[in-house]
C-alpha cells in the first residue's frame, strides 16, 4: 500500500479503486516540482482554485510548476473560511472556467485546505459533467482526511456537506513543507482527524500518538511524515473497501455526528472543523461507554489526548432553552441518519468501530454531560 521511490524521500500511498485508482504523494517540497505533474492528463489549460492566504504563499510556485505541462494556467481565488463553502463561492469557480473558455480536458488544482478541496472537487465533478482534478492540500487536516477519498460537497444552512458528489482526484500531493506556515490552531484541528484513526482502526497508532504528540505539535518533520502517511494508509484501506460510504467507510465519521451539529448550530466557521470533531470524538466515546462498549478509562484516555492536542473538550450550548432538542434536530439531518433515526459511530471495542443508533435519553445525557464538563 505504501511505496517509496528509490531516488526520492517521497512516499506514496495508493488508493485502489480499479480504473479510478490514484496515488497520494507525501514528502517535502513537492508542490513546486514540475516533475510531480508530468504524467497528468494533457490539456490546453489548468485552473488553480485557492484562497487569499494560500495564494499569497504558494500560488505562484504552483503556477510556475504547472506551466511546463499546461500552456495556460489560470487562478481563481475564493473567500477564505467554512462560512463561504456555499453556492455563491462554487459559482465563482464556474464563472472563471467559462470566462477562460476552459474545455472538458481542463485540469483543476485544489490548492488549500478542506474548504477549497471540497469545492474544487465538486466543481470538477459538475463542470461539463466531469473534468480531472488534483488535490494539493495545504492544511494538516486536508492532507490526512478531506483530500483523500473523493468526497466533495458544499454546506447548506441546515446541514454540513449535504450537497455534493463522490468524485476521485487524479492525485493527492501532500507537501509537508507547507505545514511550517500553518497557524497553530489549524495544526491542532488537523490533529483531530489524525487522532480518530487510532480508536477506529489501529490501537498501536493511538499508542504512538500519545508518545509523539509533543513532536507533532513542535512540527517535527519525521513525526509529521509518519502521522500523515499512517493516516492516509488507514483511510486508503477503508475507502478501497467502500468508496461510496454504503458500509465500513462510515467509521471515518467518528465524532462527526456530534461535530457537524456543533458546526451547524454555532454557524459555520465559529469552530474549525477539527475542533468540532475533537470535541465530538469525546462525546462519541462517552456514548460508547454509556452503551457498555468501552470503559470510562478509554473515555478519559481519549479526552486527555484531545486536550493535549489543543482541542476543546467542553461542548457548546447551542440553545439556552432547548439545547438537547437543538442537538438532536441537527443530528437528524446528518447523512448517516435513516428515517429520522440518528446513527452514531461508536468504538466497539478499542481499535474497531461500528455504526448504530442509541436511545434519545442516553444521547441527551451525553450532551448534557459534555456541555458542563
Amino acid at each position: 500500500m505504501t511505496s517509496q521511490h528509490p531516488d526520492s524521500q517521497t512516499q506514496w500511498v495508493n488508493i485502489d479503486l480499479g480504473d479510478r485508482s490514484y496515488g497520494i504523494a507525501i514528502g517535502a517540497n513537492l508542490l513546486g516540482d514540475a516533475a510531480n505533474y508530468a504524467d497528468l492528463p494533457r490539456a490546453a489549460s489548468a485552473m488553480i482554485v485557492t484562497n487569499p492566504t494560500v495564494a499569497a504563499l504558494y500560488g505562484d510556485r504552483l503556477a510556475n510548476a504547472l506551466k511546463s505541462r499546461f500552456p495556460s494556467v489560470h487562478t481563481v481565488v475564493l473567500p477564505d473560511g467554512e462560512s463561504y463553502k456555499n453556492w455563491e463561492s462554487l459559482n465563482l469557480i464556474f464563472d472563471a472556467l467559462l470566462a477562460n473558455r476552459c474545455d472538458r480536458s481542463t485540469v483543476l488544482f485544489a490548492l488549500g485546505g478542506g474548504v477549497v478541496g471540497d469545492m474544487t472537487g465538486f466543481a470538477a465533478a459538475s463542470y461539463m459533467r466531469g473534468v480531472p482534478f488534483v488535490q494539493v492540500p495545504t492544511t494538516l487536516l486536508a492532507q490526512v482526511d478531506s483530500s483523500v477519498g473523493g468526497k466533495t460537497a458544499i454546506n447548506h444552512p441546515m446541514g454540513k456537506n449535504m450537497i455534493g458528489a463522490f468524485y476521485q482526484p487524479q492525485r493527492v500531493l501532500c507537501d509537508l513543507e507547507v505545514l511550517k506556515t500553518l497557524p497553530d490552531r489549524e495544526l491542532s484541528a488537523g490533529l483531530a482527524e489524525i487522532i480518530k484513526y487510532g480508536p477506529i482502526a489501529d490501537v498501536s497508532f493511538m499508542d504512538w500518538l500519545e508518545a509523539n504528540l509533543d513532536a507533532l505539535l513542535a512540527r517535527d518533520p519525521g513525526a509529521l511524515a509518519f502521522a500523515v502517511r499512517r493516516s492516509c494508509e488507514i483511510k486508503a484501506w477503508v475507502v478501497g473497501q467502500d468508496e461510496r460510504e454504503s458500509g465500513v467507510r462510515a467509521i471515518l465519521n467518528f465524532g462527526h455526528t456530534f461535530g457537524h451539529a456543533i458546526e451547524a448550530g454555532m454557524g459555520y466557521g465559529a469552530w474549525l472543523h477539527g475542533e468540532a470533531v475533537g470535541c465530538g470524538m469525546v462525546m462519541a466515546a462517552r456514548l460508547s461507554a454509556a452503551l457498555g462498549l468501552v470503559d470510562q478509562a478509554f473515555v478519559e484516555r481519549l479526552a486527555q489526548l484531545v486536550l493535549r492536542a489543543g482541542l476543546p473538550l467542553v461542548a457548546p450550548v447551542l440553545d439556552e432553552q432547548n439545547n438537547v432538542d437543538r442537538y438532536l434536530a441537527l443530528m437528524r439531518v446528518d447523512k448517516k441518519a435513516e428515517a429520522g433515526e440518528i446513527k452514531f459511530v461508536v468504538i466497539d471495542p478499542i481499535g474497531h468501530a461500528s455504526v448504530r443508533s442509541a436511545p434519545d435519553a442516553i444521547v441527551a445525557a451525553v450532551i448534557n454531560a459534555s456541555c458542563r464538563v
